[in-house]
């Protein structure tokens, strides 16, 4: 061999010795990591402009690299809050369905009550005149009570309806026999014939289970909209594990560590990242199935037996009907409750020496069609309930499927088509390690997040119990029952209570925290019948015309 080839190729030896192992001949370029780095916002000073050794790398691959420590822990927070940002967008759908069906159910369902109590008024003042207005308190009292329960007040239906009915029967009693002077005691008496006299007909029956089931179901599915709406929001907002943000962080920057910062992540990587993060989020997948489930039986129930509008649109003429059952049956009522109370006392004479208006009609006049109140906020129910089930529908599995739907976004992964020029959380290559399955217990091998399967998560455990009491109480609805309720929404005011059974028949394959149905109040009938006699001056005036319409309608 000639000597001047040995003299290169002792130099060319000694320098490719000096080279670190791995090395290029020549570093290479970060100038592509800067531009990366720069449009996310970051200083340029922090990166190098040739790749450096990396010992001091605490999350990615120590090798030659374009990132520094500031680096690493500005790209760590970055990951955290993408994939923060990620969650929060991919269940942005469940969001928006809830609080915006919650919203329009609620609207609806106020203007409905409005509406109908706005009905009954005119129509009430047009038919009996100062009689009506001089009692209009007894009626508006149903309305209040009706929107307190429904906005979760403590009230029972039944209760409340079977005092509506004994205060309107103390006051036509009086209405109809102005001869006499009734005592307070003596009204309670009568009040106490309401169920045997059947005053008003058929009509209270029919009416206590039109409006029990109608109001059980609306408001138990409102509520549920508010549990949806409140469990999606709260469960949008995660809050990612050390371990978590060390995984985010090597599956999402560590390609610019390693001077590629446009190759993506593989899918199957991005989904053992993402089941390992969101492991909790998916075990609320059970209960929330069955919540949406026990809604869309309601929803059904809206639909059908249970309308509210069907309900409330013609309460007014449902009342009136039963007010001529008493007027058509006066003679007789009056006859049993004299029996039954005793012979009451006459009246002063001047209570009978007013003569009646000649005009004064006591015949109920229905609204024609074109008269009824235009459809609450705009719409329907059955068009509400059909939207809304359509968007439930949707929102089964949410949470589960929230891993899958996060890589399936091209900005974050390389796709399912691209399994060789991905990164796998150490080079451009194929990711080999088998996808976990769902939930906490199936990632305790998960291969890239650290997890602790012995600790479920409190606040989203927190979650599965509150959609698990809502389901509970959907069940009941569905059956017509009305149980009392722990709140589990932070706007409630309270829950109602009061059986509700229907038909003698009440579910008994679920165990509830109940409370008793608040008894009546007692100075209440010490209030009404001091107003009944205070307003006596006030009637008398009207009483005689009442008399002389039943004659003519005896006729």
């Amino acid at each position: 061999m000639p000597s001047w080839i040995g003299a290169v190729i002792l130099p060319l030896s000694g320098l490719l010795l000096s080279l670190p192992a791995g090395a290029d001949v020549k570093a290479r370029s970060c100038g592509e990591v800067r531009q990366a780095y720069g449009a996310k916002g970051f200083s340029l000073a922090d990166i190098p402009y040739q790749e450096i050794a990396g010992e001091h790398l605490r999350i990615c691959p120590q090798e030659y690299t374009c990132c520094t420590t500031e680096m690493e822990d500005k790209l760590s927070q970055q990951s955290k809050l993408e994939f923060e940002n990620l969650v929060e967008e991919t269940s942005h759908f469940v969001r928006t369905t809830f609080v915006s069906r919650h919203k329009k159910f609620d609207e609806f369902f106020r203007e409905l009550l409005e509406n109908a109590e706005k009905s009954l008024n005119d129509m009430f003042v047009r038919t009996y005149g100062m009689l009506y207005m001089q009692n209009s308190e007894v009626f508006q009292d149903l309305f209040t009570e009706l929107k307190r329960y429904y906005t979760g007040g403590n009230v029972n239906l039944e209760e409340m309806l079977n005092d509506f009915w004994a205060r309107l029967l103390e006051r036509m009693f009086q209405l109809i026999n102005p001869q006499y002077h009734f005592s307070e005691d003596y009204l309670e008496c009568v009040s106490k014939y309401t169920d045997q006299l059947k005053p008003f007909g058929d009509v209270p029956r029919k009416l206590k289970i039109q409006v029990t089931r109608a109001f059980i179901a609306a408001r138990t599915f409102v509520q549920g909209l508010t549990v949806g709406r409140e469990v999606a929001n709260r469960v949008s907002k995660v809050s990612p594990t050390p371990g978590c943000i060390r995984a985010l962080m090597k599956m999402l920057y560590c390609p610019y560590c390693r001077g590629l910062p446009t190759v993506r992540p593989c899918n199957n990587y991005c989904l053992n990242v993402m089941k390992g993060c969101l492991a909790n989020q998916a075990d609320l997948d059970t209960e929330w199935n069955l919540f949406i489930d026990a809604m869309l039986l309601v929803a059904e129930r809206l639909e059908g037996p249970f309308n509210i509008e069907s309900v409330m649109d013609p309460i007014d003429v449902k009342i009136s009907e039963a007010i001529m059952n008493m007027q058509e049956n006066s003679m007789q009522v009056s006859a049993k409750v004299f029996q039954g109370c005793g012979q009451p006392k006459p009246a002063p004479a001047l209570r009978s020496a007013r003569s009646a208006p000649e005009n004064f009609n006591t015949r109920f006049r229905p609204y024609n069609p074109e008269e009824r109140p235009t459809t609450a906020a705009g719409t329907s129910l059955d068009r509400l309930v059909t939207d809304i089930k359509e968007k439930l529908k949707l929102s089964k599995k949410v949470w589960s499927a929230l891993p899958y739907t996060i890589c399936k976004d091209e900005s974050v992964t390389a796709g399912t088509s691209n399994e060789e020029e991905c990164w796998n959380g150490h080079s451009k290559a194929r990711y080999l390690p088998e996808i976990m399955n769902d939930g906490l217990t199936n990632q305790i091998n998960n291969p890239e997040v650290d997890v602790d399967i012995t600790r479920p998560d409190t606040f989203i455990r927190q979650q599965i119990m509150a959609l698990r009491v809502m389901t509970n109480k959907l069940k009941n609805a569905y059956n017509g029952n009305d149980v009392n309720f722990q709140d589990t929404s932070d706007e409630s005011s309270g829950s109602g209570s009061g059986s509700g059974c229907m038909d003698d028949v009440c579910p008994t394959e679920f165990e509830f925290v109940t409370t008793e149905a608040p008894a009546v109040d007692p100075d209440r009938r010490e209030v009404d019948s001091s107003a009944a006699h205070l307003s006596h001056s006030l009637l008398s005036a009207c009483l005689v015309c009442i008399v002389l319409a039943l004659q003519r309608l005896c006729r």
